[in-house]
Order: structure tokens, then sequence, then C-alpha cells
């Protein structure tokens, strides 16, 4: 079922907000010819690949005119490299890619890639390793029981290695610029823990980490689902905090494409907004979870078992083996909250985390770059399409709801806080930076 925009959280169920219109399915879409029907798109196993797969196996991109081909690959690398080089048309994309592929400081080629859709939100996980964690229950019982879980237990298992002249901990990431890279360090400051001094920070793609994670190359990483509940359930590691209870409701993954292509294809790019914005709308109704499972579990998406999988995607989460399974229904939200659209002051706060630890320079127009690849033009156009109402407005505030809230616009919104109380205000993101006491000095542009 697909929700009017002015119906109250309360009359749907738990999992869904109001924003399609009424009835089994969407309105027919308008007749409109893609330039190009047979497109390849790059995913990496993730939960949060599900509204592509669900496009797929569900007949929603065939409705839509489209002939889809998932290419399933091991590293966000390789998802940037085959975007830029026109070996995908598409790609499932950790939200800060497209702009710092756009900006040239991906570590690889410059290129103009926008982001025109929101996949997610949501989805991670910080995990250390059993024996990483007991020495930080050693160290400060008092903060490994209180939720959500702070790194100041951490910061004293770093300062007893530091006068033992024990090398620094190994933690994971997954792509030098990505949430999780922010997520841990913003998690690693606030506790006062330098993560380019206290600690080292590699790059390991997701299917890898809990290999690394097992045979004692890592101590701890942070990474989407089911990597977190892959550890867990092996009895290799133990989860500490979700990306949820770090920023209630904070971006994940966007589909990038590149200028170039979306230039040359818009009636093939709507085509596919139209299909993925389904998909998610259809991921989001509760009932059909367990299905969505299923399909993520197939080998030829994330090839891991349904239990392992379910737990995310069914609404719960299990920080340990030796820890109750505890409710957490927005641990993945898709469509609901209005998470397909792209906000525009989602990408101000990415460039902040950027800047804040020296990946771009201090001169950097946060606006600028983010009217220039955020794009909810074709996203509203897709939408429109179905039926379904998107924002005008292409900035919020965020740290400010401590639970569901009406927008001006009359959407049903989520949380947004972050664990540390701060507010960001899209408008002042400078002043936002000066409020880290911990930041990377500026990098000369």
């Amino acid at each position: 079922m697909l929700y009017p925009r002015d119906r109250l959280m309360t009359d749907l169920p738990s999992h869904c907000t109001a924003s399609l219109t009424p009835g089994a399915r969407a309105p027919e879409a308008p007749a409109l010819r893609p330039e190009k029907r047979e497109l390849t798109l790059g995913i990496i196993p993730l939960t949060d690949c599900a509204p592509i797969v669900v496009a797929h196996e569900k007949g929603f991109f065939q409705r839509h005119g489209l002939d889809i081909t998932i290419a399933r690959e091991g590293s966000w690398a390789s998802i940037r490299d085959k975007l830029v080089f026109g070996l995908i048309d598409a790609a499932h994309m950790l939200a800060p890619m497209p702009l710092a592929i756009s900006l040239g400081v991906s570590s690889g080629p410059e290129h103009a890639v926008r982001a025109t859709l929101s996949l997610d939100l949501n989805g991670n996980a910080i995990t250390v390793s059993n024996d990483l964690y007991a020495h930080m229950a050693e160290a400060d019982a008092d903060a490994m029981t209180k939720r959500p879980t702070t790194a100041k237990a951490l910061r004293a298992v770093i300062e007893t290695r530091k006068q033992r002249g024990a090398p620094p901990l190994t933690l994971g990431v997954v792509f030098p610029n990505s949430t999780h890279n922010y997520q841990l360090r913003y998690w690693l400051a606030e506790a006062g823990i330098d993560p380019d001094h206290d600690v080292e920070v590699v790059v390991v793609p997701p299917p890898r980490m809990v290999d690394h994670l097992r045979e004692g190359r890592l101590d701890g990483f942070c990474v989407g689902e089911p990597w977190n509940s892959v550890a867990v359930r092996a009895g290799v590691g133990k989860s500490l905090i979700t990306s949820y209870e770090l920023w209630n409701n904070g971006p994940e993954k966007v589909l990038g494409v590149t200028e170039q292509w979306a230039e040359t294809h818009p009636q093939s790019h709507r085509a596919l907004l139209r299909a993925i914005l389904e998909a998610a709308a259809w991921i989001d109704e509760p009932g059909n979870r367990q299905e969505v499972t299923e399909l993520l579990a197939r080998p030829e998406y994330i090839g891991v078992s349904l239990e392992t999988i379910g737990m995310s995607m069914t609404g719960t989460f299990r920080y340990a083996l030796d820890q109750p399974t505890v409710h957490m229904p927005d641990f993945n939200v898709f469509h609901r909250y209005t998470a397909n659209y792209p906000w525009r002051s989602h990408a101000v706060w990415l460039l902040t985390q950027m800047a804040r630890w020296g990946q771009i320079g201090p001169d950097t127009d946060f606006q600028a770059v983010a009217e220039r690849v955020y794009d909810p033009t074709v996203c509203r156009a897709a939408a429109a399409d179905l039926g379904l109402i998107m924002p005008v407005r292409e900035m919020k505030s965020e740290g400010t709801h401590h639970g569901r809230w009406t927008s001006e616009e009359g959407f049903v919104m989520g949380p947004d806080a972050f664990f540390d109380r701060k507010t960001f205000d899209p408008a002042d993101p400078q002043g936002y930076l000066d409020g880290f006491a911990i930041r990377r000095q500026p990098v000369a542009t």
C-alpha cells in the first residue's frame, strides 16, 4: 500500500510514513521512452543495496521500461572507477562519494558525479574484537553499561597501551570518504581520542572486515550491515554503537550517476529513479521485510544467512551473543521520513566532516558544492510521475528533534538527534566546525 502525505504517523504501520498517494500500487507513470534501456548498476554486498535489488527482482525496473544488470563489486574504489569510466551506468554509493569524486579528493580521477536519490538512512555500527571489548570493560565498566556507548572506555585502554609502549589500535573503515569514516572519527573525538594520532584508521572493503577482525589485523571497525551481525553471530566481535544512535536518521547511501550520463540519458535516469522509489516504498512495508531478507541472502547479492541479514532488516539489533536482541525499528530506513530525498543540507554536513579531517580546504564553498552535486530535481520529477510529493525545501537543520515531528511542508519526519547533543545549521557550517575541539589542521589549497 502507498500512503498519502497528509496522513498522520499514528494512522500508519510502525515502519511507514505518509508520502505516496493511496492505492495498492503507484499510478501508471507517463509514457516516457528511455534513451537507453539496458543499464548496469553497481552494488556492494550490504543490506542497503536493497532498493536496487528489490526493484530488479520485483519487476519495478521492467515496469518502467528498463532492462537491468546488477554488478556486485568488491570495493568502493571499484564502484568509483567503473562509474567514472562508464563501465556501469549508475551505482549504489556512499553518500560522501559523489562529493569527493567531484572535488577530486577520492584518491581516484576527478569527475562530475551527481547524487540524485537517497537510498536509505542509518544502517552502520561500530564493532570491536572480543579482546578489545574485554579491555574496555575492565578499564571503565560504568561507561560500557550505558547506552549509547561512548568511547571513554576506549580512551582509557589507549592511554594504558601508550604507557606500556604498545602499538596503536587498528580500526577499519570502508573508504576514506565514507559516513563510516566520519562516524567512527566523530565517536572517537567526542571522547577525546584523536583519530589521526591515537589510533590507526585503515580502509578495508566491507566483506573482508570480519575476516580481518578474526585474524587480528583489525581491533575494530565501522561498517554497514550485515557485517556487524556476521561478526557477532560468529562470536568474533561485539558491537558498541549503531549509526542510528550516533545520529538519528543520518544519510547513508545514494544513487550516483555521472553528470554526462544524466545529461545524455534524461528519460532513462528518470525511469531509474521511479523504479527505485517504488521499490523503497515497498521495502518499508513491514510485511515485506522478510521477503527482502530472502532476496538479499542470495549469493549473487550478499550471500550470508537469512538469520544474519534478518536481524537489522526486520527491525532488531544484537550487540553481542551474550546480550539480548533489542528492538530498533529505524535501524534501516528506506522510504519513510522522506528518506529518498537528496537533502543538500546532508551534503553540507558531509562536507564539514571532510573539512574537519583535512580532506578538503578551508576555502571550500560548502553551499555551492552541495548545490552542484546533490541534485533533487530529477528526484522530484520522478516522484511526481508516481503521485509522490517531495519536499520543496533543500536544507534543514539537524540535531533539534528527539522524536518524530512534522515539517513545515507537512511531512512526518523521524528524530534527527546527534549522540553528543550538538545541533547543525547548514547556513553556518563554519560555526559548526569551530565547535569541535579535535580536528585536523586545514589543508592548503
